[in-house]
């Protein structure tokens, strides 16, 4: 069974959102015959890497004020850690995730794929490292067990894996996908948003009596 979740690294509720999968996915009796395929979303594709705090960034983007977002911000550092994730408030910049998703689709290639999300999460959300510096990218890419020199090859080439990456969006547009995390099952169920782990795993079920009874 085929699950797809759409995702940006940028995002924090895709952070704990892909925990909550995993945490769903552990307690499903047919875990082993799951594929689960990370597909690309940029939130904000006409963002620049550069020093404008996150908080700042994103309160303007949605017209929030400052104290809003920062609670939007302590109630995502509330659920990380609820299962178990760091998470750092204050420190990140706006970026551009662009590089990153062609570095997943890579990682993809190599079947590190979940390994490397992970890291780049924890790199952004735990840890603070600016996931929009490529010297961070390469040493993310060796963490999951890629090759560096291979990891730099695709960073420095601006059309490795671009056109997978404008696949995976122009799909998300085509089903309607506005907002991320966005979960697909099979091509027949869907979960929006961060849902608890045991949503995920009656999601999981559901979709696998169905794919039965098919």
């Amino acid at each position: 069974m085929q699950v797809e979740v759409w995702t940006d690294i940028a995002c924090p509720w895709c952070y704990v959102g892909k925990a909550r999968l995993d945490q769903g996915l552990a307690a499903f009796a047919h875990r082993d015959q799951v594929e689960v395929t990370h597909r690309s979303f940029e939130l904000n594709p006409k963002a620049e890497n550069g020093e404008v705090p996150i908080i700042d960034a994103v309160a303007a983007q949605y017209g929030r004020t400052r104290e809003q977002q920062v609670a939007r911000e302590e109630q995502a550092a509330a659920m990380a850690r609820a299962v178990g994730l760091g998470y750092r408030i204050g420190g990140r910049v706006l970026g551009n995730t662009f590089d990153v998703h062609r570095l997943i689709h890579f990682a993809k290639q190599h079947r590190r794929q979940a390994e490397l999300m992970d890291l780049a999460f924890r790199a952004n959300f735990a840890e603070e490292r600016s996931i929009y510096d490529r010297e961070t990218q390469v040493s993310l890419a060796v963490e999951a067990g890629l090759d560096a020199a291979q990891a730099r090859e695709v960073l420095d080439n601006p059309k490795a894996f671009a056109a997978e990456v404008r696949a995976d969006e122009r799909l998300a547009s085509d089903m309607g996908v506005s907002g991320v995390p966005f979960f697909v099952l099979d091509r027949r169920y869907a979960v929006n948003g961060v849902q608890a782990a045991e949503t995920f795993t009656q999601a999981l079920e559901k979709a696998w009596a169905g794919r039965t009874a098919a």
